[in-house]
C-alpha cells in the first residue's frame, strides 16, 4: 500500500481467498485492506497513539440516516460524557479532497454535532472546529490531544 502521510504504525495484516486484510482494533476484527480503509486504519492509530485517545471512545464505520438515506461515517471520537468530539471522513489517497467532501462531512455533522471535523486523504488533512450556534467552521492546523 502506498506512504501515507502519518507516522508508521505495526499494523497486522493477514491473506485469505486472495484478498489482504488488515485489523481493526476499534472492530476487532480483519477487514478488507482499501485503500479507503489503509487511510482509516492510519486515522485511528494516530488518534490512539499520537493524540491519546483511549480505544473505548472511537467509533469506526457506522450507518446513519441523512434525508432518510442510509449513510456511514468513516471515524467518531466520543467524549467521555458520550458528546462527539470529531468526526472524521477518510477518502483514498488517489481520491482529491474538494468541497463536495467538505460538503458531505457537514452533512454528517448537521445530525452528530461534533466538535471538530477531520477530512484526510491520508496525505492531505483538513482540521475544523465547528461553531453550531453561528453555523460555521473555523480551519485548523490540527486536532487537540486528548485530555480529560
Amino acid at each position: 500500500m502506498q506512504k501515507l502521510n502519518f507516522s508508521t504504525h505495526n499494523f497486522r495484516f493477514k491473506n485469505s481467498e486472495n484478498k489482504v486484510y488488515i485489523f481493526d482494533v476499534i472492530r476487532k476484527k480483519f477487514v478488507v485492506l482499501q485503500p479507503e480503509e489503509w487511510v482509516r486504519q492510519h486515522v485511528v492509530h494516530h488518534l490512539i497513539h499520537q493524540k491519546k485517545y483511549p480505544i473505548s471512545l472511537i467509533n469506526v464505520e457506522k450507518q446513519l440516516v441523512i434525508n432518510d438515506l442510509k449513510k456511514r461515517y468513516d471515524v467518531v471520537v466520543f467524549k467521555p460524557n458520550g458528546n462527539i468530539n470529531i468526526l472524521v471522513e477518510c477518502k483514498a489517497p488517489e481520491i482529491t479532497i474538494t468541497q463536495a467532501t467538505f460538503d458531505q462531512i457537514a452533512r454528517y455533522n448537521m445530525q452528530l454535532d461534533a466538535n471538530y471535523l477531520m477530512v484526510t486523504n491520508g496525505l492531505n488533512h483538513f482540521y475544523c472546529k465547528t461553531n453550531s450556534t453561528e453555523d460555521n467552521y473555523t480551519f485548523l492546523r490540527d486536532i487537540p490531544d486528548f485530555n480529560r
